[in-house]
């Protein structure tokens, strides 16, 4: 078959553009948003498809031209070196840079539109990532972390209010780790020794979604999930109460000060 690689190398635009068009059916999309500030990161991200895809397309296009246009089997003529358009080299010099300048404004507005600035509201929860969990500390009456009220979950289930700001403090134990919540387009990582915040609002008044941890360096470390729940005010409330009083029930009492 005289042009073969041509052929083949058409195939790669056709069948890439047939795996987004068909994504959808097979429910191999986006994961649905649940957050109140996620249509800004999707929009983001069908932004960079658009851009990703037309110059992949243009690119596999162009090289199919050269496979077919200058094939050994169909030009037996040698073809000489020649030094090419300054137009040419200026156009491709000008475009791909005017396009990262577009991408990096279009992702700066974008973060401001998704995060904006730190929510004026008490820290919910501080979640602190280990090998190989996330423990999750919620303040105590006083409202402070790290007092001697404070109830800590260890299972990898975390409840949060819904239809509200809902500001975390996001720690690492020991080595790397991320946190993700894929429904609320939330993903950060977080070194040892630091701290991060994240904020968001989930604007369904009940929802159960995934909650990703793991190491970024470490293969299949994504595999491993928990749960968050976001339920009302007042339920969240009873179940941090009830939460609260096992914590309580099962503490080992300080033995007594000798005096």
């Amino acid at each position: 078959m005289k042009h073969y690689w041509a052929f083949l190398f058409l195939l790669v635009p056709i069948l890439g553009l047939l795996t987004v068009v068909l994504a959808p059916n097979f429910n191999d999309g986006l994961p649905p948003d649940v957050s109140e500030n996620g249509w800004a990161i999707d929009r983001w991200f069908i932004f960079l498809l658009y851009v990703a895809g037309i110059s992949f397309v243009f690119m596999e296009c162009a090289l199919c031209y050269s496979l077919w246009h200058y094939s050994g089997r169909s030009s037996r003529e040698p073809r000489k070196s020649r030094h090419g358009s300054r137009l040419l080299k200026a156009a491709w010099t000008i475009l791909p840079t005017f396009v990262f300048l577009l991408i990096a404004v279009y992702q700066v507005k974008t973060l401001a539109d998704a995060q904006a600035r730190r929510p004026d509201v008490p820290i919910t929860a501080e979640v602190t990532g280990r090998q190989f969990r996330w423990d999750v500390r919620y303040p105590g009456a006083d409202g402070l972390l790290h007092t001697p009220d404070d109830m800590v979950c260890v299972d990898g289930d975390i409840h949060l209010p819904s239809q509200q700001k809902v500001l975390l403090v996001i720690k690492s134990g020991d080595v790397l780790h991320r946190f993700s919540m894929p429904n609320l387009r939330i993903l950060q990582d977080v070194a040892p020794g630091t701290e991060q915040y994240v904020w968001f609002m989930c604007r369904e008044p009940r929802a159960a979604v995934d909650m990703m941890f793991g190491e970024p360096w470490l293969w299949g470390a994504s595999n491993r999930k928990g749960l968050a729940t976001f339920e009302p005010d007042e339920d969240f409330k009873n179940w941090l109460t009830r939460k609260a009083a096992e914590q309580n029930a099962h503490r080992v009492p300080e033995p007594p000060h000798a005096e």
